[in-house]
């Protein structure tokens, strides 16, 4: 049974679309263990509460410094004893200390087609509002490991959406996350838990 804490900032859809696949058994042999979120009124944390799963908050402004912070953070995640970290709109930084411990067991979704609009200063609907603002015909999303850049980790899998005449930020993000955010990350899961996809580095 694959153990999978998921890390969140926000609503948590892309965590709604995960455990809709546990749930319906499209993922089989993983549990989401534990939801932890960086910010006490995520609607994430009510999501995984509604499901059963442990959800804990660990907000920084609760600590003296980041260091304390940080190692609230991965005291948080290893209390749940992951064999998979799921990086589900979480907008913090990690520390390095934690990709070093989990290296190969962290994934991120990112909404484009990595290399574009990804790295420092895209997130959320910034991502889309550069590429509107570009004029690419298509946009997309991508699931990667995480290592210690910001969107540099190595890409797992890509799914691509057109742009369409007239769309703005808000209408493109909804289309990324139907047509290829809710898809792609379930799909990402539902293959490191059944050993299509390796991940620790294993051979």
């Amino acid at each position: 049974m694959l153990r999978i804490v998921t890390l969140v900032s926000g609503g948590g859809t892309n965590l709604q679309a995960v455990i809709d696949a546990v749930e319906n058994g499209t993922i089989k042999d993983a549990q989401i263990v534990k939801v932890i979120s960086n910010k006490a009124d995520a609607y994430a944390l009510e999501r995984a509460a509604k499901h059963g799963i442990g959800a804990q908050a660990v907000v920084k402004k609760d600590f003296p410094d980041r260091e304390a912070f940080n190692d609230a953070l991965i005291a948080a995640v290893d209390e749940a004893a992951p064999d998979l970290i799921v990086l589900a709109g979480f907008l913090v930084v990690l520390p390095v200390k934690m990709i070093e411990k989990y290296r190969g067991r962290i994934i991120n979704i990112h909404p484009s087609l990595i290399p574009s609009f990804c790295g420092n200063g895209f997130y959320g609907l910034k991502v889309h509002e550069a590429a509107l603002a570009r004029g690419v015909k298509v946009t997309g999303a991508t699931v990667h490991f995480v290592d210690e850049g910001t969107d540099t980790g190595p890409i797992i899998a890509q799914k691509a959406v057109e742009v369409l005449e007239g769309d703005t930020p808000e209408v493109l993000q909804k289309r990324v996350m139907e047509q290829a955010e809710w898809i792609i990350l379930p799909g990402v899961i539902r293959d490191i838990a059944c050993g299509k996809i390796l991940i620790g580095g294993e051979k």
